[in-house]
């Protein structure tokens, strides 16, 4: 990548560029986390290899316990002011914990985060109950990963696992690779063969439904799914169509009675 970046026919200006820390990096003790010293470090070493001047996102790619989040919010500061990064974003964040950088990034007169990356699509919805609109109030964005659910929503899965696949080997597939849910997109299959399209920008499209959402990010092997899943970005789908796939899937989230008047009366009265 850093080779590709370093040509002269490209122009930077026209990338986006992202990348993240947290997970750890090698033995070392410092090497993980978002301390001071391993987010520095981190973005040095991130800028050396992609033979960059700076990162137009920088994701904090996990809440972390054992680091004040002063000492976060100040290193990713003072990375900003020096230039080595544009903005920066949290990834699998709570409700509680986006609120609480956001008022501590205004006490502290620093930049607060613009986007959170969390997991989102058709199976797992949990941000819609307060992830969403905790960071909405605060002008943040949402770049979801695994839209497709690593594959399973685009149908490769539904006649068994294909030979070479990730499912032969990736475990973090299995929790979503059931019956009840291939069914489901056995469903939405016939609901995108009669809109003419295909499943996977069926599930795309629904996920860009929310004015929330920035961006998709999705994984590529190969040219020609990088040229189909784009497609989604400009498919429109109806309110019938919507409520013909929530009752698909039938996995809306929604709080407790008890909580539902305080929650949703704003909402309601509009």
């Amino acid at each position: 990548m850093g080779d590709y970046l370093s040509q002269e026919t490209i122009s930077r200006d026209d990338l986006v560029i992202s990348s993240k820390t947290f997970w750890p990096m090698g033995e070392n003790i410092n090497r993980w986390g978002l301390s001071r010293k391993n987010i520095i470090t981190a973005v040095k070493g991130t800028l050396k290899r992609l033979k960059t001047e700076y990162l137009d996102l920088y994701f904090m790619h996990r809440f972390d316990h054992t680091t004040p989040l002063k000492e976060t919010i100040l290193a990713i500061d003072e990375l900003i002011k020096a230039g080595k990064i544009r903005y920066w974003g949290t990834s699998c964040w709570s409700a509680a914990q986006i609120e609480r950088v956001n008022a501590i990034a205004k006490e502290l007169n620093a930049n607060p985060p613009i986007v959170e990356q969390p997991l989102y699509n058709m199976f797992r919805r949990h941000i819609e109950l307060e992830i969403m609109d905790v960071a909405k109030r605060h002008g943040m964005g949402f770049t979801v990963f695994s839209p497709l659910a690593q594959g399973i929503l685009t149908g490769k899965y539904n006649n068994g696992i294909p030979k070479d696949s990730r499912a032969t080997h990736e475990d973090t597939l299995k929790a979503d690779l059931i019956e009840e849910n291939l069914e489901k997109v056995r469903k939405l299959a016939k609901v995108a063969e009669r809109l003419e399209i295909s499943v996977g920008n069926l599930a795309l499209a629904w996920i860009l439904r929310k004015p929330e959402i920035s961006c998709a990010i999705i994984g590529a092997s190969k040219p020609h799914h990088i040229i189909e899943n784009v497609k989604a970005s400009n498919i429109k789908l109806s309110n019938e169509v919507f409520t013909e796939i929530n009752n698909i899937l039938d996995n809306e989230p929604s709080w407790p009675p008890t909580y539902e008047p305080l929650i949703f009366y704003e909402d309601k009265m509009h």
